[in-house]
């Protein structure tokens, strides 16, 4: 208990979290967000935005995106889902991706290897195939508002892990969750939805 009360004493501006994971408890309260990962993009007192790489769309795929927009598909991946980034602007699109590609327009530095871009030329790559190594197309994003990614935290709504790309890009999607608690060292069958709340 000494611990946490320390913890909560501490400057939250000295916490930036831009390029970590969030790994959801067992037991988190939206189901939007049950099982799911999270990567970081930006984290600042202003709030918090992050992209979920665990959860694929049901209805539509990365090359049904590219009819839409009437893209050209001459090297898209033939079944690469599309992932449900977040409850915010699921209308429009967020490529999480590895950091050697530079997109002519815009891109976020996230930091551990990855980017993220929301401009389409980057679509348009992928789809003729001179797109980053690894990337992710999400709908929407995760939005926090000042402070209250904290207080989750805090309420043990979430664990925070380090990101890498064998996780993000090289995991099959149903087992990241499980990856990345293990890469706390964490069994996933010893978390109960009541840990953290004695």
């Amino acid at each position: 208990m000494i611990v946490d009360e320390a913890a909560k004493g501490q400057d939250k501006t000295v916490m930036d979290l831009t390029g970590k994971i969030l790994i959801a408890m067992p037991g988190m309260g939206d189901s939007r967000f049950a099982g799911a990962v999270v990567l970081l993009c930006a984290h600042s007192p202003e709030g918090t935005m992050g992209l979920i790489v665990n959860k694929p769309v049901d209805e539509m795929a990365m090359r049904d995106l590219f009819e839409q927009l009437g893209i050209a598909q001459e090297g898209a991946p033939d079944k690469a889902p599309l992932f449900f980034g977040g409850p915010v602007e699921t209308g429009r699109g967020f490529v999480l991706h590895t950091d050697e590609y530079h997109s002519g327009l815009s891109s976020l530095e996230i930091g551990a290897g990855f980017k993220m871009t929301a401009t389409q030329d980057i679509l348009e790559d992928i789809a003729a195939g001179r797109g980053p190594r690894a990337a992710l197309v999400a709908l929407g994003y995760s939005g926090w508002g000042p402070g209250q990614l904290e207080a989750e935290i805090a309420e043990n709504g979430w664990l925070i892990g380090d990101a890498s790309e064998a996780l993000i890009f090289g995991t099959e999607v149903e087992g990241i969750w499980a990856q990345a608690l293990k890469g706390l060292g964490i069994d996933p069958l010893t978390l109960s939805a009541t840990a953290g709340h004695a």
